[in-house]
């Protein structure tokens, strides 16, 4: 019924519990996982566990803050994404939120290492998971020039967990990606984000948990697992007038649409 689209299961809050969370998952109908893959390091852990569960999937790439690790090259995704339980590439993106006493000038590692996802994703035929933070207007601009405004051949892919602007939802729909609403989205404070939630077409939504982190309203602050996405899929329910069942249906249908290798496998 449910699809939890974006969740981090290597975390080791959650690696040692998998059995119990499978057992929570199930209870809670949430059929599926995307578990993202943020170095190329957990890979392997990663993948593991997709080829270990059937309703597990994952992706290939490594996340925009990460520093000291494998740096990804080009052949390195492309040979990864080859696997068949690889639906995605990324956790990619930008994020400048901890720039310290460097400049934006000083972080063109991060966006030489985001086109090189951006690229990866066009040449595999799969899509990319955006993670922006402190840096959208950089985030749009790299993938505009990357050729990426939802013409046939190009990536797409899908904004996860999203806490932008109106402005940015806007632009990156007209750019043919997807967005991802997590349990930011049932924070006492997001009336904001609730108000770029009511507006998304219903054929672009996503639910994410993004745990083990921002576990939604009532267990925020707790441990996030996929077992909670469903109180992200009442809450859009709820904004959207429909009911949560059909709110599954949808955001489900949207995950096959874009993560195509899921139905082909």
């Amino acid at each position: 019924m449910f699809t939890d689209s974006h969740c981090h299961l290597t975390s080791p809050e959650l690696a040692t519990q998998m059995p119990a969370l499978l057992d929570a998952m199930h209870s809670a109908l949430v059929d599926r996982a995307l578990c993202i893959c943020t170095t190329l390091e957990e890979f392997d852990s990663v993948l593991g566990l997709a080829q270990r569960y059937g309703n597990i999937w994952a992706t290939v790439g490594v996340h925009p803050e990460n520093e000291g690790i494998a740096e990804p090259g080009l052949h390195d995704l492309l040979r990864l994404a080859k696997h068949p339980r690889v639906v995605g590439i990324g956790e990619t993106g930008l994020d400048y939120y901890r720039l310290g006493e460097r400049s934006v000038a000083d972080m063109a590692w991060q966006r030489e290492r985001f086109r090189t996802h951006i690229r990866a994703a066009r040449l595999s035929g799969l899509p990319l998971v955006v993670h922006t933070r402190s840096a959208s207007a950089d985030t749009l601009a790299t993938l505009r020039e990357e050729g990426e405004d939802g013409s046939p051949g190009c990536a797409g892919g899908v904004f996860h967990c999203f806490t932008e602007t109106a402005a940015v939802a806007r632009s990156a729909l007209d750019m043919g990606f997807y967005i991802s609403f997590s349990g930011i989205l049932t924070f006492k404070n997001a009336q904001d984000l609730r108000d770029v939630a009511s507006f998304v077409p219903l054929d672009r939504l996503l639910i994410e948990t993004d745990s083990p982190y921002l576990a939604p309203v009532p267990y925020r602050g707790k441990i996030n697992n996929p077992s909670y996405v469903p109180y992200v899929a009442a809450e859009l329910a709820r904004l959207r007038t429909c009911s949560i069942e059909q709110m599954a249906e949808m955001t489900s249908r949207n995950f096959e649409a874009l993560f195509k290798r899921v139905v082909t496998s």
